[in-house]
């Protein structure tokens, strides 16, 4: 015969009740951690964004002021700002040039009697 609700011990029915709300509570926090990484995958993907385009704004910035720089280095332009700004600036006369030579490295010892030579001159 089927057993009657009314013939099990409270503890049976508290361990039933307990059982459902833990596995509720499992499939549900199961279910807000999922929604809460892909908010953070969502939110990560947006920062790359606006990351990589500061980025690109950045490269483009840099390669117009290495062109500027390319053109206000170059002879000519340097020439007119010294005519502009009326500066007493002349090519240097053959003269005026010193010309230094760097002295060559000494050979480095390949053998171990070189080295020997080396330490007792």
């Amino acid at each position: 015969m089927a057993r009657n609700r009314r013939t099990q011990s409270g503890a049976v029915r508290f361990v039933l009740v307990l059982k459902t709300i833990l596995i509720c509570m499992l499939i549900g926090g199961s279910g807000v951690g999922y929604v809460l990484q892909k908010k953070k995958l969502h939110e990560l993907g947006r920062q790359i964004a606006r990351k990589e385009l500061a980025l690109d704004r950045l490269k483009l910035e840099n390669n117009l002021r290495a062109s500027q720089l390319a053109e206000m280095s170059s002879p000519l332009r340097l020439a007119e700002r010294i005519r502009d700004q009326k500066i007493n600036l002349f090519p240097t006369q053959p003269g005026q040039t010193i010309w230094l030579l760097e002295p060559t490295p000494a050979k480095p010892p390949t053998s171990p009697s070189d080295l020997v030579m080396l330490r007792n001159p």
